[in-house]
C-alpha cells in the first residue's frame, strides 16, 4: 500500500498580472477546480485549498472541495501551508505535497512520484522533481532552474547558471554539451513532513537564495538534504499570463493537445 499523503494548494488572490486568478474561467470551471481535480486523481487522502480570500474559500467549498483561510501576511505558501497544518493539528511525520494553485494541467502522477520519493528515504524532510534538459538553450536559460545530485539522489546545488559548467566542451564548442553528463532541470513541486516545514519557516533568508533568488537553497545552506526524484518530462506550464490562460483553456477543452 503507498504511502498516504496530503495536498494543500496555497490560493491567493491577490495577482499583479491576473487578480483573482485561482477564480478564472477555464473550459467552464474556475482554474481552481481543476487544480483540485488533479490532486483527488492523484489519490491524495485529504485537500486542502488554503487561502486568505473569501471569494476563493466559497468557491473552493461549493465545488465540494475543503478550504482554509490562513492570514494575509505570509510571505510564501510554504509559510501559509505551514499554518494549514498547525491549524489542523497534523503529526510530525504527516507527508504534505505543495500543489500550486495556478497548475491546472500538473500530471497527477508527479503529485504522486513527489510524495513516494520523500515517503521511500529517512535522510530527508523534503522531497522534489526533476526531469532531463532538452536542449542547449534550456541549459542557459536562466529562468530554468538546473539542478546537480549525487549518486544517491540527493541536491548538491541548484542554480540558474548552467551546472555542471562543462569546462572543455563549452569552451570549444560554444555552449554545447557533450553528452557525458545528464543536465536535469528542477521541477517545482515539493512535498515535506511536518516537522521539515515547521523547521523551514523559522530559518532566516540565506546569501545563497538572496544571489541566485531561488529559496530551495536555504535548505543546503542549514546542511540539510533534499531528496530529487527524476521523472520523464518537464510537465505543461502553469497560468501566469493571460496568453497561459487561453492556451491552458484550449488543451483542457480539447481544442489542442
Amino acid at each position: 500500500m503507498s504511502q498516504p499523503f496530503k495536498v494543500v494548494i496555497p490560493a491567493r488572490y491577490a495577482s499583479t498580472r491576473l487578480p483573482g486568478k485561482p477564480l478564472l474561467d477555464i473550459a467552464g470551471l474556475p482554474m481552481i477546480a481543476h487544480v483540485c481535480a488533479r490532486a483527488s486523481e492523484a489519490g491524495a487522502e485529504e485537500i486542502i485549498v488554503a487561502t486568505d480570500d473569501g471569494r476563493i474559500l466559497q468557491t473552493v467549498q461549493d465545488l465540494g472541495f475543503t478550504a482554509v483561510m490562513t492570514r494575509t501576511d505570509h510571505q510564501s505558501g510554504t509559510e501559509r501551508i505551514a499554518e494549514v497544518a498547525r491549524q489542523c493539528g497534523w503529526a510530525d511525520g504527516t507527508v504534505i505535497v505543495n500543489l500550486q494553485g495556478d497548475e491546472p494541467l500538473i500530471p497527477p502522477g508527479y503529485i504522486r512520484d513527489v510524495a513516494t520519493a520523500l515517503a521511500s528515504q529517512h535522510q530527508a524532510g523534503i522531497a522534489t522533481l526533476a526531469a532531463a534538459v532538452i536542449g542547449p538553450e534550456e541549459i542557459f536559460n536562466p529562468n530554468a532552474v538546473k539542478v546537480v545530485l549525487d549518486q544517491h539522489g540527493y541536491a548538491l546545488y541548484f542554480s540558474r547558471a548552467p551546472i555542471p559548467w562543462e569546462r572543455g566542451s563549452f569552451t570549444s564548442t560554444g555552449g554545447i554539451p557533450s553528452g557525458k553528463m545528464p543536465y536535469l532541470r528542477h521541477i517545482g513541486m515539493y512535498a515535506y513532513t511536518v516537522a521539515f516545514l515547521q523547521r523551514y519557516c523559522l530559518w532566516p533568508a540565506s546569501v545563497l537564495e538572496t544571489v541566485e533568488s531561488l529559496e530551495q537553497l536555504r535548505i543546503l545552506w542549514q546542511g540539510e538534504k533534499v531528496r530529487v526524484q527524476v521523472v520523464a518530462q518537464t510537465p505543461p506550464a502553469g497560468v501566469d499570463t493571460p496568453e497561459d490562460l487561453l492556451r491552458v483553456g484550449r488543451i483542457l477543452s480539447g481544442a489542442e493537445v
